[in-house]
């Protein structure tokens, strides 16, 4: 699913114009990577936490040159879901359909 379609489910969910949940989402998106470029965490109730994670210093092989490369510590973006989220998840007919399926 694109961002335009979940616009679009959400317009037609609240009837609330395009436009207006356009820059609801937007200003969501912008919080949320704004936020954690501060440094801060975010948690929503029921639904995860935009969380930056931190990776250790490590020496990784560059293998078309055969070198050593260090990569320095550094943070990344994760999305931890919450305990009511992850088992709805689990529990969704549909996605066990798509499991056996496959």
């Amino acid at each position: 699913m694109t961002k335009a379609e979940v616009i679009t489910k959400i317009s037609e969910k609240t009837g609330i114009q395009k436009d207006d949940v356009t820059q609801a989402v937007e200003a969501f998106f912008k919080v949320v990577k704004d936020s954690m470029a501060d440094g801060d965490n975010i948690y929503v109730r029921g639904f995860g936490s935009f969380i930056n994670k931190k990776r250790a210093r490590k020496i990784a092989r560059n293998i078309s040159k055969n070198t050593a490369i260090v990569i320095d510590e550094h943070y990344i973006p994760a999305f931890k879901p919450s305990k009511v989220f992850a088992e709805k998840i689990k529990n969704s007919k549909k996605i066990k359909q798509a499991a056996t399926q496959a």
